[in-house]
């Protein structure tokens, strides 16, 4: 099977007429949401799973705010 690239994508897609563009970009639109919703449910179902386990322990909100902004200035720094 042949490589599709960018390139030729983009290239396919301006041939189409105006209306057919916005649909495809309408239909990918939607498509990376619901792969994004699909993935974050599989996550939190995950999450869940091992939380009822004893994977995970429970925090506070501010525990997790702190972890999240100590995170966050590692990544500046």
């Amino acid at each position: 099977m042949t490589a599709i690239t960018l390139d030729r994508v983009l290239t396919e897609a301006e041939a189409l007429p105006a209306d057919e563009q916005a649909m495809l970009e309408e239909l990918l639109r939607k498509r990376r949401i619901e792969a994004w919703r699909s993935k974050t449910a599989g996550e939190a179902k995950k999450a869940a799973k091992d939380f009822r386990a004893g994977k995970l322990k429970s925090q506070s909100a501010d525990e997790v705010i702190a972890r999240l902004r100590a995170g966050l200035e590692k990544d500046r720094g």
